[in-house]
């Protein structure tokens, strides 16, 4: 039950990296490399402030911050420097890098002796609960501060979808959702397509950066290595997502990416109980990914080749 409840949650954690993800993905059609030193960026400024005795919000919102700025350097690197979009992330992702190293210092921070997000989702939990030792949840006993992390994850990201479907349905959504679908349009209204690509990577980043600050505050560390491969997996927490809601609707797409994470991780962790080989950890993300990409292709095709009753009489 602890492996289920922890997965859940970092399956919800890991929604705001993918929501990062949807952003520069799927709304300017852009595959961000920048999210692999966006997310660990998130995490050590996060635990360096908190280390250096500043409070888990603030430290938080500064992450957050930090990844909207490295976001929004990606943007006028592909904008106003005319490089490749990919090779901006490439370039931003790398520097990032030693960035990371001289904002924590060393190559990991440890945040058990601080008080963190998780620390006061623990406190609230235990004043909720009465109780600051195990709960019986259908027979299962599970910790208070794994229960009170995952309501105040869900509280929080059902929090976060709904204020981006909101801000999707302004006019400056609106206007960066047309910036992906048709930049030719939006430049002939008079709009600047590149403040909005800039404004949407910082947006995208900024995300990433909460997802990984929430990660090193819920796992007690943050890694220099923690992003690695990221992107990955918020490719296919996308993927995976747009399969399950079968729709284009941004509301039920942001819905689906959040039930796409939670699913990989869960998908994740039944491999890991099942035996598998942490070292063969990425290969099965690799494979999990390759089927969420081929899988929607190929149920079409097996949809438009068999007959349907009518037309085989």
């Amino acid at each position: 039950m602890t492996l289920l409840i922890g997965s859940l949650t970092l399956g919800l954690i890991l929604a705001l990296l993918a929501l990062g993800v949807y952003i520069s993905f799927r709304i300017f059609d852009m595959p961000d490399i920048t999210a692999e030193g966006s997310v660990t960026l998130g995490a050590a400024v996060a635990a360096t402030l908190m280390v250096g005795g500043h409070g888990a919000v603030v430290s938080t919102i500064a992450a957050t911050l930090a990844g909207m700025l490295a976001g929004a350097l990606t943007g006028l690197l592909a904008t106003k420097c005319r490089i490749n979009k990919l090779l901006s992330g490439i370039l931003v992702m790398t520097a990032l890098y030693s960035v990371n190293l001289h904002v924590m210092g060393k190559s990991n921070v440890p945040l058990l002796n601080e008080i963190t997000l998780a620390t006061r989702a623990e406190q609230f939990g235990a004043a909720l609960f009465g109780t600051s030792g195990d709960l019986s949840i259908a027979g299962w006993e599970v910790g208070v501060r794994d229960a009170s992390m995952l309501l105040g994850v869900l509280l929080f990201i059902a929090f976060a979808c709904v204020a981006l479907y909101l801000f999707f349905r302004t006019n400056l959504g609106t206007a960066m959702r047309a910036t992906g679908d048709n930049p030719q349009m939006i430049r002939a209204l008079g709009v600047s397509v590149d403040m909005f690509i800039v404004f949407g990577l910082a947006m995208s980043n900024g995300l990433i950066a909460l997802s990984g600050a929430l990660i090193a505050q819920y796992q007690g560390f943050a890694d220099v290595q923690m992003g690695i491969g990221i992107v990955v997996l918020g490719l296919a927490s996308v993927i995976i997502g747009e399969a399950l809601v079968g729709t284009r609707a941004v509301g039920m797409l942001l819905v689906g990416t959040v039930m796409g994470s939670v699913l990989f991780r869960l998908l994740v962790a039944i491999a890991l109980r099942w035996g598998l080989n942490p070292n063969d950890l990425k290969l099965i993300t690799a494979v999990f990914v390759f089927a969420a990409l081929v899988m929607p292709t190929l149920i079409r095709r097996f949809r438009t080749t068999v007959p349907t009753p009518a037309k085989a009489a």
